[in-house]
């Protein structure tokens, strides 16, 4: 890890693209996805899986996850339970307006959407690269290594810089075990239909932890898909190999849960 870094170590990020999107179908209606994204990340990671819904059908909304997309010290100031209400508040948003919604969300915000299937009862949920421990062996620890350590630094290639903190809050990861402790308990009340998809590319979390974390879903149905080597922990990237067949498994599982809940025939565009 680095050395504690001050204030200015880092330009926050003012990007439009990392801000909050909502995008209506277009075509019919067929109801509503929810899109959060990823630790350090901001919406911008989730805008290619938003287009591709949006021409599927659907009304697409990804909310920002309390400070992100903003700076790293603001990150870390924040708690999990900012990141869940954001989303709680994008879920009820978007049931205002359309007869049915389903969450998808990658890495944390797989667990986010999780904790919100807990209390709502979201018509299916897309859970990418979720886990339940991750990789790096002083993660557990973190509780303590915030007053240490401030930040660790990772290496970002240069066109992501605009979209991603080089600098990853130590205090944001203990909020992230804060939030797994959560999820665990939670697992087995949660009953909305459910994907879950890991690969054993991924150099952030533990994959076994992933399925591990399928297992104990109380959803019902409930699929696991697992990608090999190649696919690493980016799964909502379309630079990853496996993107072709990812998109088909999520407007697979889409049609096919908004088709059980309307009466329609599964269809894949």
């Amino acid at each position: 890890m680095p050395e504690n870094l001050g204030p200015t170590a880092e330009f926050p990020i003012r990007n439009e693209a990392n801000q909050p999107f909502s995008w209506p179908a277009a075509q019919p209606d067929q109801g509503a996805v929810l899109l959060v994204h990823g630790f350090t990340a901001s919406p911008w990671e989730m805008r290619p899986l938003g287009r591709i819904l949006q021409q599927a059908g659907y009304a697409v909304a990804a909310v920002r996850l309390p400070g992100h997309g903003t700076s790293h010290e603001d990150l870390r100031r924040r708690h999990y339970e900012e990141w869940l209400q954001a989303v709680i508040e994008g879920y009820e948003l978007l049931q205002t307006g359309h007869r049915q919604v389903f969450g998808l969300g990658i890495s944390t915000g797989a667990l986010l959407l999780a904790a919100l299937a807990a209390q709502q009862q979201p018509a299916g949920l897309i859970l990418l690269s979720p886990f339940l421990r991750l990789r790096h062996w002083l993660a557990p620890a973190c509780g303590l290594l915030q007053y240490v350590q401030a930040y660790q630094e990772r290496t970002l290639r240069p066109e992501l810089i605009p979209y991603y903190y080089r600098y990853r809050p130590v205090a944001g990861v203990h909020q992230i075990n804060r939030l797994l402790r959560r999820v665990r308990r939670e697992l087995p009340q949660i009953t909305a239909p459910a994907l879950v998809v890991n690969a054993l590319g991924d150099r952030t979390v533990n994959v076994a932890s992933g399925r591990h974390l399928f297992e104990r879903l109380g959803s019902r149905p409930k699929a696991y898909h697992l990608y090999g080597p190649e696919v690493g922990h980016g799964l909502a990237s379309p630079d990853q190999p496996c993107w072709p067949d990812l998109i088909s498994l999520v407007l697979t599982f889409l049609r096919h849960h908004d088709a059980t809940e309307t009466g329609r025939s599964p269809s894949v565009p």
